[in-house]
């Protein structure tokens, strides 16, 4: 037990090396004395992430929170799992960092959005491929989005769409087209020029049809031409800012050749991935109905031709805490199938329904007793961003106000 705690010691030691403003305390749970560290721990950087993780995609967390315990607690020869991929934040940043990973999720929104920054086409060709798609101006949307896109410009979302759609089922689709599906489905809606739509809710929330129609009446606009090529090549531009720099595509493009990205139940995760082969789990799971994912992506869902109620179904969501606990349960006993001897689960979760549960305390236990041992807990609290502004919602006022992290480690 003594060699045990000792080992302990230092792999907190090495965690926490180099920071400064730590507090700690221990915490009683049930009779076992748990170490809950506070402070920043990686959100002072919060804006110096690599580019290619600006896809917006709501309830994700920021690319720093992964890093550091990829940094942390992996090397070049790991394998790094997330089951509940979302926008693949865990995925890409192993492959900026050079390490192979599996992220899996039920949205298959996720794997149009992670795989494309994985395996990244030359700019050259993105914008030769882009050019090369006619638009047909006589297309019609099979559904009224009028309220969001100017007639012209839904011409030239269709003819996207068609194209997409027409390479994908004759089985031509390469790693450009997956590019350009992945950045024209990020910018379908948004709340600035730089989207195909007019003034909307934040990227990562589709408006109803009856809600964008209300905003157009409330700020008395209606939807202007858009250049969807145009918007595009700049936010292509955008994404491999970082990503031209010599080495750092090869590398990305390397660890992705070694990783997979698929829609998969977390559930069933063991039947995917081999026994005790992951290093590293990083994850945040669905929170209490606190997001809609389904109701969400619903355009994304239609751009790609996704049925949007098969998604609904698919997705694991409940107000009700017990039952949410029974599904992390499941999760763990997968997790603890996969992880190698020695190897750890980061599980993040956030205060919830305005910091009365802290869902790090129920999350613990379960580890227990599906097997882990609790390492520590890391809550690190962070300032609220513009996007948080937008909904109105203040610090330790509304929302996630920091991030809760349990590390548990497979014996």
């Amino acid at each position: 037990m003594k060699s045990e705690i000792h080992e302990f010691g230092k792999m907190i030691d090495g965690i926490l090396s180099g920071l400064d403003g730590i507090t700690a305390e221990d915490v009683d749970i049930e009779g076992k004395s748990i170490r809950y560290y506070r402070g920043s721990f990686w959100t002072q950087k919060q804006r110096q992430g690599n580019s290619l993780h600006e896809i917006s995609y709501r309830a994700c967390f920021k690319p720093q929170l992964p890093d550091f315990f990829i940094r942390k607690l992996t090397d070049k020869n790991s394998t790094v799992f997330d089951p509940f991929n979302g926008r693949g934040t865990t995925v890409v940043q192993s492959a900026i960092l050079g390490r192979k990973s599996v992220g899996i999720d039920v949205n298959p929104i996720s794997e149009v959005l992670t795989l494309p920054r994985i395996d990244i086409p030359k700019i050259d060709e993105i914008f030769e491929r882009l050019d090369s798609i006619s638009v047909d101006k006589q297309e019609t949307a099979d559904i009224d989005l009028g309220m969001f896109f100017h007639e012209k410009t839904i011409s030239e979302i269709l003819s996207l769409k068609n194209y997409l759609v027409e390479r994908y089922e004759s089985r031509k689709e390469d790693n450009i087209d997956k590019w350009i599906r992945m950045v024209s489905t990020s910018r379908l809606t948004g709340h600035s020029s730089g989207f195909f739509s007019v003034y909307s809710l934040p990227p990562n929330q589709a408006a109803s049809k009856e809600d964008q129609l209300r905003i157009n009446e409330k700020l008395k606009q209606k939807p202007e031409y858009r250049d969807t090529k145009k918007i595009i090549k700049k936010k292509t531009n955008s994404l491999l800012r970082d990503v031209n720099q010599p080495g750092i595509r090869a590398r990305i493009n390397s660890t992705g050749l070694h990783s997979k990205v698929t829609t998969f139940d977390c559930t069933k995760a063991s039947l995917l991935v081999n026994p005790e082969t992951i290093d590293l789990t990083v994850t945040s799971p669905p929170f209490l109905d606190v997001v809609q994912y389904a109701k969400d992506n619903w355009l994304r869902c239609w751009f790609n031709g996704i049925d949007v109620d098969k998604v609904e179904k698919n997705i694991f969501t409940t107000s009700n805490v017990e039952s949410w606990l029974k599904f992390i349960e499941t999760v763990f006993k997968e997790l603890y199938i996969i992880t190698k001897k020695g190897g750890h689960v980061a599980f993040e979760v956030g205060e919830v329904r305005k910091g009365r549960i802290n869902l790090d305390e129920y999350i613990l236990k379960k580890g227990i007793v599906t097997g882990f041992e609790v390492v520590c807990v890391f809550i690190n609290d962070h300032i609220f961003t513009k996007t948080s502004n937008i909904w109105g919602v203040k610090n330790s006022k509304l929302g996630t106000n920091s991030n809760r992290i349990i590390l548990m480690r497979k014996a």
